[in-house]
């Protein structure tokens, strides 16, 4: 695929979650937007808890078993060739249309919606596998995805007070970003005529 295409496509795709996410929570009653607000402890944890899921990456690039050799091969094979050209700054965009459209989807409706049907520990679970599911390209990283889904959904309430959907914003954003980089070196790296 052409490496413009894929990357308007993706960014596209991304923001069009935006719409589902208002579509769902307006067919829910639920406004996804209710639990975001700006708060500077908010983006302090945002920052440092990214950190956790940038050492997971990292470790499953490195690790020599098949299942995750194989999840590190398909994303060489398939994001790498059409973000390896891009400048950081796409890059950056990208990851910040897909932390912001994603957590408003899952964090800020599904997860809410679940649970005002079946409780928190449902809402909790659902919309964590939900999120492993939408990510299945393997089934390590569906089962990886599910858990991050879940650390997302806790990292809402770990600011104290309120549930705040920057928090999960600011960490998926920052963990695509940085996956986004390592995969584009990683790709330099093994391809130097690109």
């Amino acid at each position: 695929m052409n490496p413009n295409h894929f990357f308007k496509t993706a960014c596209l795709f991304e923001a069009s979650l935006i719409v589902v996410a208002l579509l769902l929570g307006w067919i829910a009653d639920i406004n996804p937007f209710a639990p975001l607000y700006f708060s500077e402890p908010a983006i302090i944890i945002g920052l440092l808890g990214t950190l956790p899921l940038l050492l997971l990456f990292q470790a499953l690039f490195y690790l020599p078993q098949k299942s995750a050799t194989d999840i590190r091969n398909l994303l060489l094979k398939t994001l790498a060739p059409s973000l390896h050209q891009r400048h950081w700054t796409d890059l950056l965009l990208l990851a910040t249309i897909a932390g912001v459209s994603e957590e408003l989807l899952f964090r800020g409706v599904i997860q809410p919606w679940i649970t005002a049907a079946w409780g928190m520990t449902a809402g909790l679970y659902a919309s964590s596998i939900i999120f492993g599911l939408a990510h299945a390209v393997t089934p390590l990283y569906a089962l990886l995805v599910t858990l991050v889904g879940y650390y997302l959904s806790l990292s809402m309430d770990m600011g104290g007070g309120d549930s705040n959907l920057l928090i999960p914003m600011i960490i998926h954003s920052l963990y695509d970003f940085f996956a986004f980089i390592m995969l584009m070196r990683l790709y330099r790296a093994s391809n130097p005529s690109t």
